[in-house]
């Protein structure tokens, strides 16, 4: 289970009504999800979005109730550094060290390209879904649309299955393959998107940026990420260094953030 979009929906605040937001509160979740959702066929259509890829993606889309109350039932995440990482960390060290000598080659490659030490990829991937275990069950496409046609945050999520469907598009996955957290993250490292788009790779060079099945695409791209939030090539990743705030810039909380780097520290240290 993915803890990243609870505390990025945390650090955004729960939904403060902006002038913006207010504006479209009129277009959002006070008509028929159905007539929302061919509202956003033609606005999706307008900005460049093929009609196959509207059919495949959209077609027999429904509003997911569950989704709904899993967002508007969120707390605000209370454990210490000290409780959260004594929970996360224990549980993944052993099999994140033999990650580790198992793709020793693959994250050598990726550290020459990207500057970024598998032993910070390997702590992300372990966090985020137990190594590719639990990357969730939730139909990408239908919570993506379930929360845009919400009034909380529909900006967000509108841009979001935009970015969906252009997976979609590109052929990166069949809308069926798209399946992930209940809030739309997709991948062995949690993607929105919007961060698949921009920062996906193909690694293993099959011509797809695969995050849910390639273990090359989805360490690359998840360095590729860092990297491109200004991670500093041989540098250390201590709270309060350049690039511990590119490890924040994965999540804004400084619980997990802590958590990733403290995590990536034990296993530099792992016989």
């Amino acid at each position: 289970m993915s803890f990243r979009y609870l505390f990025r929906a945390i650090a955004l605040g729960a939904v403060l009504l902006t002038p913006t937001a207010a504006a479209l509160a009129a277009s959002c979740g006070t008509g028929s999800f159905e007539a929302w959702l061919g509202d956003f066929r033609t606005e999706a259509a307008a900005k460049g979005i093929s009609q196959s890829a509207l059919s495949s993606g959209l077609s027999g889309v429904t509003l997911d109730k569950y989704v709904l109350s899993r967002d508007q039932s969120q707390r605000v995440f209370s454990q210490s550094f000290e409780e959260f990482s004594g929970r996360m960390i224990p549980p993944r060290l052993t099999r994140g060290a033999n990650m580790l000598k198992q793709y020793g080659s693959l994250l050598s490659r990726i550290e020459k390209d990207y500057g970024v030490p598998g032993e910070v990829l390997v702590a992300i991937w372990g966090l985020e879904t137990d190594y590719g275990a639990n990357i969730g069950k939730f139909p990408t496409l239908r919570s993506l649309a379930t929360l845009a046609y919400d009034c909380r945050r529909p900006e967000l999520f509108r841009a979001e299955l935009m970015d969906a469907l252009r997976i979609v598009e590109r052929g990166d996955l069949a809308p069926s393959e798209m399946r992930g957290a209940w809030a739309g993250e997709l991948g062995q490292t949690q993607f929105m998107p919007s961060s698949w788009i921009k920062y996906a790779v193909d690694f293993d060079g099959n011509g797809r940026r695969d995050l849910l099945r390639s273990a090359p695409d989805v360490l690359a791209s998840t360095a590729n990420f860092l990297a491109g939030h200004g991670w500093q090539r041989g540098k250390g990743w201590d709270a309060g260094s350049a690039n511990f705030a590119v490890i924040q810039q994965w999540n804004k909380s400084e619980v997990y953030s802590k958590t990733i780097a403290d995590f990536a520290t034990q296993l530099s240290r792992a016989p």
